[in-house]
């Protein structure tokens, strides 16, 4: 007769074998979501690629989402509640737990699967003081130690420089607005907030006594460039994000692919990224993953929260189930732009300055040329022969929970 643990043995191998990976049945997965995504693509249906692991974040997170609602909903504009020469912009960096639950749920409002992003993180509210609402969302993480569109531009001195120079860099991985402020231009408001003087003091602030976790040392806290990419090939957001400062007019977000050492060059082929990624396979990853743990493999190497992990973990098991690896090529090649914060960013970063020469222009300097330039400009404007056109007055709050309730 079994015992008890023998009892418990057996249901529990049972279940174990029950829940193991069907390498066949992956591998079927993978083709289909490949065979979609290139569908997508040769259709122009760019934002359904995102679309399935959009709404697989959101239904894990249904009632978190119901609860947060019904404490902050409040915090969510009408349009016919918003007096635009009343707008009162204030930068907030996120600490609280309320701050914490506006910036995730203003995020579930985005196009792209949710992300925390990763490594070292700043995250920043825009509040439109006068009307006690949500404007815009700015998330900055850890930048890639390898990003074409940017090292093009850099002689690094050494390997072991360009670690400590790229770690004095970050990458933007969450900046717009939120409707109705989106469609105000409120999206080039957090462009001039990524730039702002409080962004790279708030990152001093943060990571001045902080110790790398591969080499175990202090770097300088000094951030002096951030780099992005668009989501879905180009993108309008930063164009012509300028503000007059007393010497000469400061040119806020560069595309990459037009910036050389002297200005600026014509060639704009390599401002784009090549179109390698995994967004088409973020849905099947957690089964990719799971299938590697079981084959005994190693699935967290490196930081074990940043892409690189992700991206080798994929490729490995595109190899293991004998998939041609261009499946990591979704396609779409991204705009890449960049922010300084310095001045001399370029010499800086190529070794030749010493200290970044940074720009001092503040978020509210810079929020109040915003109002005038953009703003209230186009919140007078009708383009009635526009056919997408839609008047932010009619923008009801309810939208943003309709937009992130899935059907389920």
């Amino acid at each position: 007769m079994a015992t008890i643990s023998q009892a418990i043995s057996s249901e529990v191998a049972a279940s174990n074998a029950a829940s193991k990976i069907d390498p066949a049945r992956l591998a079927d997965d993978i083709k289909a979501a490949l065979a979609e995504a290139y569908d997508q693509l040769e259709q122009g249906e760019l934002r359904a690629m995102h679309d399935k692991a959009k709404q697989a974040r959101l239904q894990e997170s249904q009632a978190w989402i119901q609860r947060a609602w019904t404490k902050h909903s409040h915090r969510f504009a009408d349009g016919d509640t918003i007096t635009p020469e009343n707008v009162t912009p204030r930068l907030v960096q996120v600490e609280s737990r309320e701050q914490q639950d506006l910036f995730r749920l203003g995020r579930f409002t985005w196009s792209l699967p949710y992300s925390r992003g990763y490594g070292r993180r700043l995250r920043f509210l825009v509040i439109d003081d006068y009307h006690d609402a949500l404007m815009g969302l700015l998330g900055l993480q850890s930048a890639p130690i390898s990003f074409l569109p940017r090292d093009q531009h850099i002689q690094y001195p050494s390997k072991e420089r360009k670690e400590e120079l790229v770690n004095q860099t970050m990458d933007i991985f969450t900046l717009g607005a939120i409707p109705p402020y989106n469609l105000l231009l409120g999206g080039k408001l957090m462009v001039y907030a990524a730039g702002s003087r409080e962004v790279r003091e708030a990152y001093q602030e943060q990571y001045g006594d902080a110790v790398t976790i591969m080499r175990q040392r202090t770097i300088p806290a000094q951030l002096v460039l951030l780099t992005t990419t668009s989501a879905y090939g180009r993108s309008s957001i930063f164009n012509r994000v300028k503000y007059p400062s007393c010497v000469e007019d400061r040119t806020i977000a560069h595309q990459l692919g037009c910036i050389d050492r002297e200005g600026y060059t014509k060639n704009k082929r390599n401002g784009y990224t090549k179109g390698y990624g995994n967004v088409h396979l973020d849905g099947i990853y957690p089964r990719i993953k799971k299938y590697l743990d079981q084959m005994g493999y190693e699935t967290t190497k490196g930081y074990g929260q940043g892409p690189k992990p992700v991206w080798q973990n994929i490729h490995r098991a595109l190899i293991k189930l004998e998939i041609d690896g261009s499946g990591l090529k979704h396609g779409i090649p991204r705009e890449a732009w960049c922010i300084p914060l310095a001045k001399n960013v370029w010499d800086y970063l190529n070794g030749e300055a010493e200290e970044p020469d940074y720009y001092q222009d503040t978020f509210q300097e810079m929020a109040d040329w915003w109002k005038e330039r953009w703003l209230l400009p186009r919140s007078k404007r009708r383009d009635d022969d526009w056919p997408n056109w839609r008047d932010w007055k009619d923008w009801r709050r309810e939208s943003v929970l309709e937009s992130i309730t899935t059907g389920e």
